[in-house]
């Protein structure tokens, strides 16, 4: 299909002209291909070099990541960040980019579906505004600390670090993807009893400690895997393209 339909749709289901993000996200469309077509949908949470040479080894010429090219602020096109353009535009490889958009959006974003990923009977509503849009979902519960602590390991496929700050049996939740750890005061402000987020900064686990809050870190990668995998699998039903999970942990 062309990429200009393909890009035109992803912008206005993840409303990317109206909603907020930090300057170096950049959402949207970050580099055009020389085709102007799109076959085979690549899925990456960063778009740093050894992804998007894994991404041009499985023959995509579409990619869409969570964490775009700039997300480290202006820099010379020199070293790595030449050659990732240079080998990008070298295989015809066009690069998407969804940040808060994708965090927040109800559907196919990353916090509502890792918050449905745990099977609580529970129903999850949009919290935590970053300037009026909301980044992640709460919900009422009642379940042990030590349940949600293992049913978070299996949604993750991973070792998850508890701050047993709070009670051990959790009534209000609330899941924030990414580096929201930072956040503990503000989301104990909201009522939260247990907070669960990819990492944060080392005090912050003090001053949920303080506070009475339980937080679960979850690693910042693996918190916002599913977002764009099932955005990309979303796009490669609706418009007939192969898709591929292009998976590079880091371990955070």
């Amino acid at each position: 299909m062309q990429l200009a339909e393909l890009t035109a749709h992803l912008d206005a289901y993840l409303s990317i002209a109206t909603l907020p993000d930090y300057p170096p996200a950049l959402n949207g469309l970050q580099l055009e291909n020389t085709s102007g077509k799109v076959t085979k949908i690549g899925a990456a949470v960063d778009a740093h070099l050894p992804v998007l040479q894994k991404a041009i080894a499985s023959g995509c010429d579409f990619l869409l990541v969570h964490h775009g090219l700039f997300w480290s602020g202006l820099q010379p096109i020199t070293g790595a960040v030449f050659q990732k353009f240079r080998e990008s535009m070298e295989a015809n490889l066009a690069i998407y980019s969804a940040h808060l958009p994708l965090d927040g959006h109800l559907e196919h974003g990353n916090s509502i579906l890792l918050a449905q990923a745990l099977k609580l009977e529970a129903s999850w509503s949009p919290f935590f505004p970053y300037k009026n849009f909301n980044i992640g979902v709460r919900a009422e519960v009642e379940i042990s600390r030590d349940e949600l602590h293992n049913r978070l390991g299996h949604a993750l496929n991973g070792q998850v670090h508890l701050c047993a700050g709070g009670p051990e049996v959790i009534r209000n939740v609330g899941v924030i993807t990414g580096g929201a750890g930072s956040e503990v005061a503000a989301v104990k402000a909201l009522g939260i009893d247990t907070l669960i987020t990819g990492e944060g900064p080392h005090w912050s686990y003090t001053l949920a400690e303080e506070l009475g809050i339980n937080v679960f870190y979850g690693g910042h990668y693996a918190t916002e895997t599913f977002g764009v995998k099932a955005l990309a699998a979303d796009l490669a039903q609706r418009f007939g393209l192969e898709w591929e999970f292009i998976d590079h942990p880091t371990g955070l």
